[in-house]
């Protein structure tokens, strides 16, 4: 098992230093998503970059695609430098990297299942966000029938690459803050099985929140739809599934 970790960065520039610093402390390699940053941004990474040229590089994106277009660029850029799987981890620092060894070591128990983060949050969590997330719960449980998968938003997690860039090279998924669920609900559709891992989660050293609360959640919402129907589809296989486990 090969592993690194993909960050996707916008304008994080004051939080994504310590970020990488924690993550290569564990030994593993970065790749930087510059999803269009602004240059004093972006001259930070290239600086990370410089620092440490074997074990970080960027991949810059000529404009600002969203979170799950950087994703999407990062795991295709780590799957084509021979990784076997990627650490999806925010580049702002709400994800406690002490817990990326418990999360490689489930992935190197169990290689072909995804590493979910499920958060465990402190008093900084935004609490319209807290409650918004208990929405999309209840629908992704209805997308999978299944509780499989306890939490679909949180960004930090293990993708096995390999069926992960498969799925986004054959069909379109939400770019912005609708992939990390969307991408979740597809793999398991495919028959990917979840490994659910309790980690702390804060909000943000820098105090910078991309997350637009009308438009994502105008995305969010319309993804929720389209699985809806895609479920409908799938559902004598997802019933099968059940009966057969």
């Amino acid at each position: 098992m090969k592993v690194c970790a993909v960050i996707p960065v916008y304008n994080h520039g004051e939080a994504v230093g310590a970020v990488v610093k924690a993550v290569r402390s564990h030994g593993l390699p970065c790749v930087l998503v510059d999803d269009g940053s602004e240059p004093g941004c972006a001259a930070v990474l290239d600086g990370l970059a410089r620092e440490d040229s074997e074990h970080v590089e960027v991949v810059r994106l000529p404009q600002n695609e969203g979170k799950g277009g950087a994703m999407m660029a990062g795991l295709r850029a780590a799957l084509s430098r021979g990784y076997s799987h990627a650490l999806q981890i925010d580049a702002d620092g709400q994800h406690n990297a002490n817990d990326i060894p418990r999360f490689l070591e489930l992935a190197k128990a169990q290689p072909d299942m995804m590493v979910c983060g499920t958060p465990v949050y402190d008093e900084s969590v935004p609490k319209g966000r807290l409650y918004g997330r208990y929405a999309t719960h209840i629908w992704v449980w209805i997308n999978t029938l299944s509780f499989a998968i306890r939490d679909s938003m949180c960004g930090f997690r293990v993708y096995p690459l390999q069926p992960t860039v498969a799925l986004i090279d054959s069909v379109k998924i939400g770019k912005r803050m609708d992939f990390d669920v969307e991408v979740l609900v597809r793999l398991f559709w495919r028959g990917m099985r979840i490994l659910n891992q309790p980690t702390q989660v804060r909000y943000p050293t820098d105090g910078i929140s991309h997350f637009d609360v009308l438009w994502d959640n105008v995305r969010i919402s319309g993804m929720h739809a389209r699985l809806f129907f895609g479920m409908l589809v799938r559902l004598p296989v997802l019933l099968w599934r059940k009966v057969a486990r």
